[in-house]
This record gives C-alpha cells, sequence and structure tokens, in this order.
C-alpha cells in the first residue's frame, strides 16, 4: 500500500474513534453537557487537533450518517428510471433494517437517533445535511428548478417515512413487527411521488428537462 493510502487510511479511522468517542459521551451525559475539550481529553488528542477533523461539535455526530449525505444522487444515477431507482433501494433498506430508514430496535441505534432527534443543535445540522442531500439529488436529476422541486419532494418522503418509523419504534413497538406497515406506507409514498413525477419513473430526467 502506497504511504498517501496509508495515510488516508489512518486519517479516516480517526474520524471515526473520534465520532464514536464523542457519541458515547454525549449519549451517557446530553450534548449539551459534554465540552469539546472533554471529547479531545478523553480521545487523548488536543483541542486544535480534533477541529482539524471536526470543525464543530455538531460535525461529530453527524460523521456517523455523513456517508448518506450522496447517497440518493447515486441510487438515482443507477438506471433510467431514477424514481424507480429509489424505491428499490428504500425497499431494500427496510429489509436489511438500515438505521437510516429508522426500521431498527437495536439499542445502540435508538440511543443515537434519540440524541440525534432530540438536540436542537443537531437537528439543525441535520437540516444543512438534508439540503447537501437534496442539492446533490437535483443535480443528479438534470438540474434546475424542476428537478429541485423533484429532489425536495424525493428527500421529504424518505425523511418522513424514516422519521415515522424511528418514532414507533422509539414508542415501544419492536422492528419486526411494525415492518409490514413500513414497507406498505414506503410503497403508497413513492406511487405518490411517481403519480406526481411520472417522467422520473420512467426515465433518466435530463433527457426532458
Amino acid at each position: 500500500m502506497s504511504e498517501m493510502g496509508l495515510r488516508e487510511r489512518k486519517r479516516q479511522r480517526m474520524y471515526q474513534v473520534l465520532s464514536d468517542l464523542a457519541i458515547r459521551l454525549f449519549v451517557e451525559k446530553g450534548f449539551d453537557a459534554v465540552s469539546v475539550a472533554e471529547v479531545a481529553a478523553a480521545a487523548e488528542v488536543s483541542k486544535p487537533t480534533l477541529f482539524r477533523y471536526f470543525p464543530a461539535k455538531e460535525d461529530l455526530v453527524l460523521h456517523r450518517i455523513a456517508d448518506h449525505e450522496g447517497e440518493a444522487a447515486r441510487v438515482a444515477r443507477q438506471g433510467p428510471a431514477p424514481l424507480e431507482a429509489l424505491r428499490r433501494h428504500f425497499l431494500d433498506g427496510l429489509r436489511r433494517c438500515d438505521p437510516v430508514t429508522g426500521l431498527n430496535d437495536d439499542p445502540e441505534v435508538l440511543a443515537f437517533h434519540a440524541l440525534l432527534y432530540g438536540t436542537p443543535a443537531l437537528v439543525a445540522r441535520l437540516h444543512t445535511h438534508l439540503e447537501r442531500s437534496e442539492a446533490a439529488l437535483a443535480e443528479a436529476l438534470g438540474g434546475g428548478l424542476e428537478a429541485r422541486l423533484a429532489a425536495g419532494q424525493i428527500v421529504a418522503v424518505q425523511r418522513i417515512l424514516a422519521q415515522e418509523n424511528w418514532r414507533r419504534i422509539a414508542a415501544g413497538e419492536r422492528a419486526a413487527d411494525i415492518r409490514a406497515d413500513a414497507v406498505a406506507a414506503a410503497e403508497r409514498a413513492f406511487a405518490l411521488l411517481a403519480a406526481g413525477l411520472p417522467h422520473l419513473a420512467r426515465e433518466k430526467v435530463g433527457e426532458d428537462w
């Protein structure tokens, strides 16, 4: 392995270590009760070092879902019918109990979701994450106002479906018991999207807009 490749692997490992450690502290004590200095001390790094990896405290938490930011755009580029590709991808996520779909009752996942959705500063930063995901999807759909409108609808549907699944599980229901409802809700939601965005259900938008 090249020196550059090894250096990048070490850098990515440090991102993961710092984020995981910070999330554990935030879950145990509360996001606002833990300072960046405490996270740095627990990780045995200096504050300047920590800030080189994560410029803001909220980024320590959002790093866990950072890989999903461009996911919708990547999926939309996979075939001639981007909306159908996104539907299948979401349903596959439900089948795998992917935490991003909200259909996961692992205690650690529930604790992370409670931290994320229960902390105003993190909810605000999550909104920025969703905006970037929406912008990337709009670009994948061909750009322009209509693409942005379509991307906004798609991202909103995925977010609402995931939050409904998480809400039910947080209230005490088991993932296995609500999976059928989650699948049915996703099918209805994507059917509504297809009815309003038929050009995305049959072929890539770039050729039409």
